[in-house]
């Protein structure tokens, strides 16, 4: 796929910035950093060829040269074409949005047909430009620091998930952030070193290279909670693996993917690929007759978690990465199962059966019970359809920002330490909450200008803060906030 970047710095940047300085840091001196993960690792906007793999042919960086010249010789190295666009305006407004645009359209009418155009920038003003490619049938790739109109991410094709772009892309998880005094770094997840283990010494056990399928199984069998929807918080197998330091153990993807101590053992040749997809071919329809099946006896929705296990006793080998599609969520969305429907509003995500339940009935959360008040849900609902704001029953707001004030209390604040710590406070006062929802909590915060350092932290300043940044996101957006939707965000997130 021939690709074509445009990276509106200062919007990028100075989004990172509000949310920590060492990530905005990261991203503006190593480009070439994340420039290899979106090359080799993200995936492609569908539809696209099966196998095809990303050529970024183009590469612009439209920069204000006055507020961020220190930045330019990291661009330059990654292979980046300069764009200055020095502010042309006493309050520092820069002419980037209309040298994009105009460049977009060059390349547009080019000899060369690009295949998809990559935009870095959380800026509205481009929603008409991605409009005009989906047009001309050209694939939109966006990343959007903060939260983005509901017509952008509906007029991009792939939006970037700002959290994965953060601890993937800039290579969160290899930063070390240290407080003072020095203590040791957390490993990334509960389950690391006890993963660590199991792959060590099953490793030294075994003859010959071992299938990350059966270490898949292995991790799913042994430690406890662990399940093949989330993969404790990493969203799938390969990221988990990816995150361990396997020493001198090497870990291979292709064909079915291996792990082998390239001192004890020798890599078998490469099984045939038409093999491999044959055997897929013929599980597929036993596993969606599983799924509808799990789903037609239950009287609630079921959790993805369940269906996970379900499709593993049929095929133990599905869980290292999921038939190509790298989660469960992208492989069971790859599936045709209608009537069943899946909601991943919630921690892990459920499937229901559409026509029996109604759609708007069985988007509620598996614990229904915590919306007793069905009016407060439709509104709520409402709200998160449009502006992306976490669909979680009130309960959940006032212990999730019960647990964020406690957090900072004890540790200093930190987008992404923060947010895995809070998601296990969470979990471990019986009110689990996702860490893509954790996350979206506290950007708002942070968006709105709340300052952890600074405080006050308590839940109910926090509670007004995330309030405002919802009245926000729903002005933005042009839903009426009268006396009745006013009160309604306030019973749902704890403000009054």
């Amino acid at each position: 796929m021939k690709s074509a970047l445009f990276v509106d710095f200062d919007n990028v940047y100075s989004g990172l910035r509000r949310l920590d300085q060492e990530t905005a840091d990261q991203f503006a001196r190593n480009p070439a950093i994340w420039m290899n993960w979106l090359i080799k690792s993200l995936e492609m906007p569908e539809p696209s060829a099966p196998g095809a793999k990303r050529r970024v042919l183009v590469r612009r960086c439209y920069l204000n040269p006055q507020a961020y010249q220190r930045f330019r010789p990291s661009f330059n190295l990654a292979g980046f074409e300069i764009i200055d666009c020095p502010a042309l305006t006493s309050e520092g407004k820069t002419s980037t949005d209309i040298h994009m645009v105009l460049d977009i359209v060059d390349l547009l009418q080019h000899e060369t047909r690009y295949d998809e155009f990559i935009v870095f920038s959380a800026d509205a003003d481009f929603t008409p430009v991605l409009r005009k490619l989906r047009r001309w049938d050209r694939r939109t790739t966006v990343l959007a620091i903060g939260f983005p109109s509901a017509a952008y991410r509906a007029s991009a094709d792939l939006l970037i998930d700002q959290d994965d772009f953060v601890r993937k892309a800039l290579s969160f998880d290899e930063i070390v952030v240290v407080p003072q005094p020095i203590e040791v770094s957390p490993p990334p997840i509960e389950c690391g070193p006890a993963a660590l283990k199991l792959i060590q010494q099953a490793v030294k056990e075994a003859s010959g290279p071992l299938s990350l399928a059966k270490v898949a199984s292995m991790l799913l069998s042994k430690i406890e909670g662990l399940d093949a929807s989330s993969w404790a918080g990493f969203g799938s197998f390969r990221s988990l693996i990816e995150s361990l330091d396997m020493g001198r153990l090497v870990v291979t993807w292709e064909a079915g993917g291996t792990i082998h101590d390239p001192k004890r053992h020798a890599l078998p040749a490469n099984p045939s690929p038409a093999a491999g997809n044959g055997k897929i071919n013929g599980l597929l329809p036993k596993v969606i007759e599983a799924i509808k099946g799990e789903v037609a006896k239950a009287s609630q929705p079921v959790p993805c978690g369940r269906l996970a296990t379900l499709i593993l006793a049929l095929d133990s080998s599905l869980a290292a990465d999921w038939a190509g599609k790298g989660s469960f969520r992208k492989f069971v969305e790859s599936l045709n199962v209608k009537p069943i429907e899946f909601n991943w509003n919630g921690s892990g995500g459920i499937a229901f059966d559409s026509t029996n339940n109604g759609s708007s009935v069985a988007s509620v959360p598996v614990l229904s019970a915590e919306w007793a008040d069905k009016n407060l849900f439709k509104i709520a609902k409402q709200i998160h359809e449009v502006t992306d704001v976490p669909l979680l029953p009130p309960n959940k707001y006032r212990n999730l920002l019960a647990m964020i004030a406690l957090d900072v209390v004890e540790s200093q604040f930190h987008l992404m330490e923060t947010g895995k710590r809070v998601r296990d406070r969470c979990r471990d006062s019986g009110h689990p909450v996702s860490r893509a929802d954790v996350n979206h909590v506290l950007r708002g915060l942070v968006m709105r200008g709340h300052v952890f350092d600074n405080g006050p932290n308590d839940a109910a300043t926090l509670a007004k803060r995330l309030t405002d940044n919802i009245r926000s996101l729903c002005l933005r957006e042009q839903i009426v906030l009268d006396g009745a939707m006013d009160k309604a965000i306030k019973d749902w997130i704890g403000s009054n």
